[in-house]
């Protein structure tokens, strides 16, 4: 299922045999404004609802000034909490005295004010008497008893009550812990959790009502056990940072960065929730009393400050001393090392395997993930059903790559239980069970079933329909064809999806290649397939063409290799745009010059309400020229055309849609959602937004299958599209010596950006010529080899493949 183009008010049902009729959710309200009822409030009006957002009453002024100041500061937050602006109308304000009414036609209501039981319990009180029988009331507690903050409650309201934990910040935090309790009613937490998933794009994880649920209760353990190991083992906060970041498939921020991010008094308040988390150390507790609480209070572990010329400093506090010191990036050989691994399995076992007595990677990581491995196992019956509900949870609401029972299959659990032994170290009595039962994982057939510690069997892993990822077809259906930067899979039911698989889905000559022969007219994958996907199971759909392979050739000055490569990726832009059957492309993440290229070409796009998408080429010196300028054009001509019949040459809406898309390619603008990527012309109105990443590639195959069912025919090239010409040429190039003259724009960057007015314009024509989009992918090409020839080009590329950053020169 999928958000069709402009987000309107939807509604959302599960029919069950057992639960009918389905709860249909069309209004929500939110009450506690603070800084996750807000953001809470903000999603949904991003899934389209009208929302009704509530707080106390302000002591003075309007009543009402606590909740608008919170939506007014949702509007400029960074990031940001919308994905347009203008969803924010979907949001209506109000306060606990005087407006509890504005609850009558809600049909789901999230409490979410301060972490006090009484407080909580009182407002519901007073709220009760105000919903609808059928409404569902659910509480966004990071921690206390669900059921205790309702055990005041009436009855049938008791049976609509349970737990929705979100995870902060909400739009992009993709876990919601669903916490039932033995009241509820399962027709109404179904109803929930289909719309979390569908609607809201999350990861739905069902918990049991103890202290911190699954993800906060692991989590919150593992951070407070690399605090007391590095005061254990002597090391600094930035070794420490280093050593629970990528290398062990951990975000980059490692502990103590998450820590200012997430605030340290949250972490100790969720500390605070649970036995056996013990104490804060002392110098926590010092940090606490100081209120130096992270990034709310602008320091915390880390610190910034400028130096006497202005220069931003990045401080780091010494535990010991509690002063701020230069932050210096650590240097750990085997963690360097191990980084160099593509595959978190293999840096796992290189960091494992480590002499524990000489390397402080290897002892650290060792003590820290024997003690998750053991407390995971230990607290499994307690928190979840199931040890892939444990994994689950980590993944999504910590972006773990793999959960804590994936780690252990990775480092291998027989081969672990057996060092802690000779170590004489504990194990988990849970995990003796696998032993016992003759298991040697807690998953196997391609992690498709997950040991049982309750029956000593395996059992399958239960997903919702149309949940699923490339590696799930991989495994059950084959490869048609494959080379090491892209695969051909078999979806079923007559569709196929081109996988891009190389190093951050990098598009170079193997992609090119296997794309060109799969979508070519006489391919027998056209003869064998009805229609085609093309998206990935990476992090990101594609960061662009392989800049090293483009910088190497330029340096050489093998122009005729570039422009050989130039040819060969317009080809296979062309093989996408006319192939016979249907290709829908599935963009996600990063979506980028050249895989915005790929793009833009296909049949129809199904992009990920995340979606980042840019033809960024100028910020390395170049313009788009694997037929992104040609088709941004055709977009244009036909947003004019579709007003007024005809794109008129040199009228103002001709102006001003080529204006806008000017802008769009010249100043590099990426997307920062889907939605602002239709506005800035990626996307078309008839193209669709998967809200839960994980439903994107069926949702894609539906879209494909559609087409192919609708009798779909493939364009033809065009050779009657009238070039804005020469006027319009000079208007844009008047823009760009403007910026120049006011110092917004450097001379290489005006040099870049005629080059795309000059092609946009189809060069100095006379306005209206015909041409045909060979004669601009050709002058793509042109403007892309003058560029190359550029020192500053060639300075630019050089700098974003060393920093990942554009550079102003």
């Amino acid at each position: 299922m999928s958000v069709e183009a402009d987000v309107k008010p939807v509604a959302a049902g599960v029919s069950s045999p057992d639960h009918a009729p389905a709860a249909v959710i069309r209004k929500a309200a939110v009450l506690g404004a603070g800084t996750m009822g807000s953001r809470i409030a903000a999603h949904l009006a991003n899934a389209g609802l009208p929302v009704v957002l509530l707080d106390i009453p302000a002591p003075g002024g309007a009543r009402s000034a606590i909740a608008s100041q919170a939506l007014d500061a949702l509007k400029k937050s960074k990031p940001a909490a919308f994905y347009d602006p203008a969803y924010a109308a979907h949001v209506s304000v109000g306060n606990f005295d005087d407006d509890l009414a504005l609850l009558a036609d809600c049909d789901w209501v999230i409490e979410a004010v301060t972490e006090n039981l009484a407080i909580k319990q009182a407002l519901l009180e007073r709220v009760v008497p105000h919903l609808k029988r059928d409404a569902i009331l659910t509480t966004n507690t990071s921690g206390l008893p669900v059921a205790s903050i309702a055990a005041k409650l009436p009855e049938p309201v008791r049976r609509r009550w349970f737990g929705t934990h979100f995870f902060n910040p909400p739009r992009y935090m993709r876990l919601v812990e669903i916490i039932p309790t033995p009241e509820a009613d399962p027709a109404a937490i179904a109803a929930i959790a289909h719309f979390a998933d569908v609607l809201l794009g999350k990861e739905v994880v069902f918990a049991r009502d103890t202290p911190n649920f699954i993800a906060n209760r692991i989590g919150v353990f593992i951070m407070l056990e690399s605090v007391r190991l590095m005061q254990e083992q002597d090391l600094t906060i930035e070794e420490v940072d280093a050593l629970t970041g990528s290398a062990i498939g951990w975000p980059r921020t490692g502990t103590f960065r998450l820590a200012d991010m997430v605030g340290i008094d949250v972490l100790a308040h969720v500390a605070a929730n649970f036995e056996g988390s013990g104490a804060m150390p002392p110098f926590v507790a010092e940090l606490l009393e100081r209120r130096w609480l992270g990034d709310k209070t602008k320091q915390g572990f880390y610190k910034k400050e400028k130096d006497a010329e202005g220069k931003e400093l990045r401080l780091v506090l010494d535990w010991k001393t509690l002063e701020y010191v230069p932050a210096i990036r650590p240097k750990i050989p085997s963690l360097e090392m191990a980084k160099n691994a593509e595959k978190l399995p293999e840096r796992l076992a290189q960091l494992l395997a480590g002499d524990a007595r000489k390397d402080k990677a290897a002892r650290f990581h060792w003590r820290l993930l024997s003690a998750l491995w053991n407390y995971a196992a230990d607290c499994l019956p307690e928190i979840a059903d199931d040890a892939s509900s444990v994994d689950r949870a980590m993944r999504a609401g910590f972006n773990w790559e793999m959960g804590p029972f994936q780690l252990w299959d990775a480092a291998g659990v027989d081969t672990t239980v057996q060092r802690m032994r000779a170590a004489g170290e504990p194990v988990s009595p849970i995990v003796e069970r696998l032993a016992v039962a003759g298991a040697e994982s807690w998953y196997r057939a391609h992690g498709r079933e997950c040991f049982d510690v309750n029956s000593g069997a395996y059992r399958p892993v239960t997903e919702a329909e149309g949940i699923g990822r490339i590696a799930k077809f991989r495994a059950a259906n084959g490869v048609v064809r494959h080379n090491p930067g892209a695969s051909l899979v078999d979806l079923g039911d007559g569709v196929a999806c081109l996988e891009l698989h190389s190093k951050k889905n990098a598009v170079g000559e193997d992609i090119i290649r296997l794309v060109t022969e799969t979508f070519a007219p006489q391919s027998s994958a056209v003869r064998d397939f009805e229609a085609f996907v093309i998206s990935g199971d990476a992090e990101h759909f594609s960061v662009g063409a392989n800049l090293m392979q483009l910088l190497l050739s330029a340096q050489e000055e093998e122009w005729d290799d570039v422009d050989f490569a130039v040819r060969a990726f317009q080809r296979m832009t062309a093989a996408i745009k006319f192939c016979p059957r249907p290709v829908v492309v599935a963009p996600y993440s990063f979506c980028l010059g050249g895989g915005a290229e790929i793009a833009i070409h296909g049949a129809r796009r199904q992009a990920h309400a995340e979606l980042y998408m840019g033809l960024v080429e100028t910020g390395v010196g170049v313009v788009p020229a694997g037929g992104g300028c040609k088709e941004m054009l055709l977009r244009a001509l036909d947003v004019v055309a579709a007003v007024h019949g005809v794109a008129r040459n040199e009228s103002p809406e001709l102006l001003g849609a080529l204006r806008r898309t000017f802008e769009t390619i010249a100043m590099a603008k990426v997307s920062t959602s889907a939605v602002e990527a239709r506005h800035i012309g990626m996307l078309l109105p008839a193209d669709r937004i998967t809200m839960n990443r994980e439903r994107l590639l069926n949702d894609a195959k539906q879209s494909a299958r559609e087409l192919a069912a609708s009798g779909y025919s493939a364009p033809v090239p065009r050779s009657d599209i009238p070039a804005p010409g020469e006027n319009m040429l000079a208007s844009l190039k008047l823009g760009v010596h403007v910026m120049r003259q006011g110092e917004f724009i450097s001379d290489h960057d005006a040099k870049v950006a005629n080059w795309v007015a000059y092609v946009l314009c189809g060069g100095p024509v006379t306005p209206g010529t015909l041409v045909s989009e060979q004669y601009l992918l050709d002058l793509e090409r042109e403007a892309f080899l003058s560029l190359c020839g550029e020192k500053k080009t060639q300075e630019r590329i050089a700098f974003t493949l060393k920093s990942g950053k554009p550079l102003r020169n």
